[in-house]
């Protein structure tokens, strides 16, 4: 288990894993998991999501066919993870969706993607693996979760004990491709 990391090794451990050993999660870890993901800030302190834990056997294996695409060969790893955590997105506070309007932005959905990232970040810190999914069935998970109508299933992040302890090399842009000072 990686521990005492300082942040940007945190972040050049965190990886997509898509391949789970069978070890079962511990309550206490999810828990702080979600506790990290519940500190992330967002716009007016709107708080806008809801994660749902789901390490029922039966249920999370049905949210894994609800996220297998059998035509585009993708997520066929999800039944693997033990815990599937899905993430829904609420309703924001009046002052965020005031501003939402006024500035033509999602912020619930950066919000969203701010929340879950703290989850993968202290899922890492804990040992754990993630996956985010994003390619899923909303409607039958939905289903599967009794989410009201109103409310969307945004993201489903697959949680489980790696079943490899490598770091795979991160394949990203050159620095000078992603960033400049003081104009594009």
């Amino acid at each position: 288990m990686v521990k005492n990391l300082n942040f940007l090794d945190l972040a050049k451990t965190r990886q997509s894993v898509r391949s789970y050993s069978n070890k079962p999660v511990e309550p206490e870890k999810i828990e702080r998991c979600i506790e990290a993901a519940r500190l992330a800030p967002s716009a007016c302190n709107s708080q806008s999501w809801k994660f749902i834990i789901v390490n029922n056997t039966e249920l999370k294996n049905a949210l894994a066919d609800a996220a297998e695409d059998r035509i585009l060969s993708m997520n066929h790893f999800t039944k693997q993870a033990p815990v599937h955590v899905v993430v829904v997105r609420e309703k924001p506070n009046f002052t965020s969706k005031l501003g939402g309007i006024v500035r033509n932005k999602t912020y619930t959905l950066i919000d969203l993607g701010i929340a879950s990232e703290h989850f993968c970040l202290q899922a890492v810190s804990e040992g754990l693996g993630t996956c985010i999914l994003g390619w899923f069935n909303e409607k039958k998970v939905k289903e599967l979760l009794n989410i009201p109508r109103n409310k969307r299933a945004e993201l489903i992040i697959t949680l489980g004990y790696p079943a490899s302890d490598e770091i795979r090399e991160k394949k990203r842009k050159d620095l000078t491709e992603i960033f400049s000072y003081n104009r594009y």
